[in-house]
């Protein structure tokens, strides 16, 4: 087995709340300059800059975990990652269908920018992402999981957006597959305060909106390469595979 730092939880200029600076260049570099050898691009109800920045990263030897976060109709923020583009596609016509279409005003919103590997905007989205979708948390999971993805509520311990925050507690039907945690919490602390059972796995990562952010809070895979199957089985602590935080 090999070690493999990943920072699964990252915004790019798509994000209305992430710095203009943080375009798919920009973050596959700094992730390079930090040693991070996996990155997860996570925009708010959106997938489109996937592609350009696993082409990208691919390029300078690091991998991607493609996926978004999805903001649930009880704004509950989840991370949804999928195995391949074709798959995130399907699962961007899911987020297209249940989207509520708020007219994107950039002076109070900020700037949603779809950009090229040169950093030329190709262009601005009109419906503003960071809204709850149509859909509630446990329909949002169950479509993740039909499509075979990975389902991990973010930041969990945060009063704004976290699943304790919102909904008080986690529904017994629902399947997660990990909880996320911030940078500054500790492994222990979250468990015993929100009486999370020692089999959920759990992520760190930095929810970066800036390049400094990014590698700031990482999970350790211990896995044979870094690939989504991979990434599943050490979820599941499968065949020798497992996580740690770093």
């Amino acid at each position: 087995m090999k070690r493999f730092r990943a920072d699964l939880h990252i915004h790019t200029v798509l994000s209305a709340c992430a710095d203009l600076e943080m375009s798919p260049v920009n973050i596959v570099n700094c992730a390079k300059e930090k040693n991070v050898d996996l990155i997860g691009i996570t925009d708010h109800n959106s997938t489109f800059h996937c592609s350009l920045v696993k082409e990208l990263a691919e390029e300078e030897g690091i991998s991607v975990l493609c996926g978004a976060e999805v903001t649930t109709r009880e704004e509950v923020h989840c991370l949804a990652y999928f195995s391949d583009l074709a798959t995130l596609d399907n699962f961007q016509k899911y987020i297209d269908r249940h989207l509520p279409l708020i007219p994107y005003l950039p002076e109070h919103f900020g700037y949603q920018a779809v950009v090229d590997r040169e950093d030329r905007i190709i262009r601005l989205v009109e419906e503003y992402l960071n809204v709850g979708l149509s859909q509630t948390i446990d329909q949002v999971e169950q479509e993740v999981h039909r499509l075979g993805g990975l389902f991990v509520p973010a930041h969990v311990e945060r009063q704004m957006f976290g699943i304790f925050g919102q909904l008080g507690f986690v529904p017994d039907t629902l399947l997660c597959d990990a909880m996320g945690i911030m940078q500054r919490s500790a492994e222990a602390e979250v468990r015993s305060k929100f009486r999370i059972a020692v089999s959920m796995p759990m992520i760190k990562a930095s929810d970066a909106h800036a390049l400094s952010a990014i590698g700031s809070a990482c999970t350790w895979f211990e896995i044979a390469e870094p690939t989504f199957d991979e990434i599943k089985k050490a979820l599941k602590g499968e065949d020798g595979r497992k996580t740690s935080i770093e």
